[in-house]
C-alpha cells in the first residue's frame, strides 16, 4: 500500500452531530488477554471447567497462532470493526488503556465510563443512585429541551441490576431497562411479551443479574421499534463466568458478546437512519488478574486488573486497526466526553473534572 492510500485509509468523516447515533456496549470484566490473545490454553483445563471435558472449547477457540486464536474468539471484532475502526489496548505491542478510579471493579467503572471521572463516594457495588450526572442525562435532556415532545432518545440496559443505579434510572428521565425486569416503557410487541415472559420464568444463578441474551435482545427490539439516537447496552456474564472459575463458559460468552455487535452493526447497515451516521464503543467496566489464577479476579489488590481495552468503529473514526506503541494511552474517563464530541456537544465544559475526548474520533 502506497503511504497516499494508507494516509487515505486513515482518514475518517467528521460526525454529523445532527444525524449522529451512538451505540456503546459494555462486557463486565472481559479481559484485554483474551481480545488480543485469544483463549489461553493454559487456563482451558477440566480444573477451570467444573472437572467437565474442554475438548469441544479447545476445538472452537484455540489456534496455532495468537491473531488466529483471537479470530476464532471474537470474528466480528477482528475481521470487521478493527480494520474499519480503531481498538486500544494491546499492552503486547506497547497500548496502553486503562481505568483511573483505582479501584478496579464494577459500579467505579461503571460510574467513571458514564461520568468521565471517577468519584470516592462510589467505593462498592452497593445499587445506590449515581449522585453524578452521567453524559447520557445531559445530552438526552438537551434533545429534550431542544425538541419539546421528542422522547425515547436516549435508552439503556444492563444484565445487572446495578446498571440501573450507575444510570440513575429514577432520575435521568430516559428507559433503563435491568436484569430480570420486563419492559414496559414502550407499545408492546409479540417478540418483547416473550422476552419479558423469559425474563420472568427463566433459571436465575445470580439473584441479581439476568444471562445476556434477554438483556441484548431487549435492546435489540428498543433499537429496532424506537430508534434511539444513544444506546447503552451493558452485558454481564463475561465477569460471572469468570468469578465462577468457569474459562469454558467465559469463553463463550466473549465470542456470543462479538456476535451481538455484529448483529448491531447489521442492523446498522440495513437502516437508512444509522448507515453511515452511527458510532460502536466497545470496553469493560474494568480488567482482570492474570493466570493462574488472578484471572479469576480483579480489584485494587490486583493493580494489573486496571488495564481494559476499547473498540470503536463508525463515524468520526479513523481506520487506524489495532494500536500500538508510539500511541498516547487511552483512559476509561475519556469515554464519555468522546461521545458527546460527536454529538457536537463539550462534556469537559460542562463537566471540568472528567477525562478529555479522545482527539482523533470526532
Amino acid at each position: 500500500m502506497s503511504p497516499a492510500s494508507a494516509q487515505t485509509r486513515q482518514e475518517a468523516a467528521a460526525a454529523d452531530p445532527a444525524k449522529e447515533h451512538v451505540i456503546w456496549v459494555m462486557s463486565d470484566g472481559l479481559r484485554w488477554q483474551e481480545v488480543f490473545r485469544g483463549a489461553d490454553p493454559s487456563l482451558l483445563i477440566p480444573a477451570n471447567n467444573d472437572g467437565q471435558p474442554i475438548d469441544s472449547y479447545a476445538k472452537r477457540f484455540v489456534r496455532a497462532t495468537l491473531d488466529e486464536s483471537r479470530k476464532a474468539l471474537m470474528p466480528f471484532l477482528w475481521s470487521v470493526m478493527v480494520p474499519q475502526g480503531e481498538i486500544y489496548g494491546n499492552r503486547d505491542k506497547g497500548s496502553d488503556a486503562y481505568v483511573t478510579n483505582g479501584l478496579n471493579f464494577s459500579y467505579p467503572g461503571y460510574n467513571e465510563t458514564l461520568t468521565g471521572h471517577a468519584d470516592p463516594r462510589i467505593s462498592s457495588n452497593d445499587n445506590i443512585p449515581n449522585p453524578n450526572v452521567t453524559v447520557m442525562e445531559w445530552l438526552d435532556r438537551g434533545w429534550k429541551k431542544n425538541e419539546p415532545g421528542a422522547h425515547n432518545l436516549t435508552a439503556g440496559f444492563g444484565a445487572w441490576e446495578v446498571i440501573g443505579g450507575a444510570l440513575n434510572a429514577q432520575r435521568c428521565g430516559f428507559t433503563v431497562n435491568v436484569s430480570y425486569d420486563p419492559l414496559t416503557s414502550i407499545p408492546m410487541t409479540p417478540k418483547l411479551d416473550l422476552l419479558n415472559r423469559w425474563k420472568l420464568e427463566s433459571p436465575r444463578i445470580w439473584p441479581d443479574e439476568a444471562f445476556d441474551a434477554p438483556t441484548f435482545y431487549t435492546a435489540m427490539e428498543y433499537l429496532k421499534t424506537q430508534k434511539p439516537r444513544l444506546l447503552y447496552i451493558s452485558l454481564g456474564e463475561t465477569d460471572d463466568w469468570a468469578h465462577g472459575n468457569r474459562y469454558g463458559f467465559y469463553l463463550e460468552s466473549a465470542n456470543r458478546v462479538d456476535s451481538y455487535l455484529k448483529q448491531l452493526w447489521d442492523f446498522v447497515q440495513s437502516d437508512p437512519e444509522y448507515r453511515g451516521h452511527t458510532t460502536i464503543f466497545f470496553l469493560p467496566d474494568h480488567g482482570r488478574g492474570s493466570a493462574p489464577t488472578g484471572w479469576q479476579s480483579h480489584g485494587k489488590d490486583l493493580p494489573e486488573s486496571k488495564y481494559i481495552f476499547l473498540g470503536a468503529m463508525g463515524a468520526g473514526v479513523p481506520a487506524r486497526g489495532e494500536l500500538g506503541a508510539g500511541t498516547p494511552a487511552m483512559r476509561q474517563n475519556q469515554v464519555a466526553a468522546t461521545v458527546a464530541k460527536l454529538f457536537g456537544r463539550d462534556w469537559v465544559k460542562e463537566t471540568p473534572e472528567a477525562g478529555k475526548p479522545l482527539p482523533e474520533i470526532r
